[in-house]
């Protein structure tokens, strides 16, 4: 999986475009849907731990609404995987960065 570009509530991965949050695993991609809008929980992202990636990157928007939970901190931490928390542009260059060489997920939101 690759993203080919990001603009505010739209994103193109491998020549598809997507107008609601996603979560790019390494073989496909999700709609994300979180327990609270611009909220990141522990239950957000528990498809990911069963995924066992080496990195979870996640897109706070392109203002950087999103907040991450601490329990998501410290459940990625007790899983082994590394948590990269950028604005939605900084993760979707850190994953084209990372997936390279890592087994990376990004859970992407794509407005504010």
């Amino acid at each position: 999986m690759r993203i080919d570009s990001y603009d505010f509530g739209s994103i193109m991965i491998d020549g598809k475009v997507h107008n609601s949050d996603v979560m790019i695993y390494p073989d496909r991609v999700e709609k994300w849907w979180r327990k609270e809008g611009h909220s990141v929980y522990k239950e957000d992202i528990d498809k990911v731990i069963e995924e066992k990636p080496s990195v979870l990157i996640i897109g706070t928007g392109a203002y950087g609404y999103v907040k991450v939970s601490q329990e998501v901190f410290e459940y990625t931490e007790k899983n082994d995987i590394r948590l990269v928390v950028e604005s939605t542009r900084k993760a979707c260059e850190e994953y084209n960065n990372l997936s390279k060489t890592q087994k990376v997920v990004a859970a992407l939101h794509l407005t504010c």
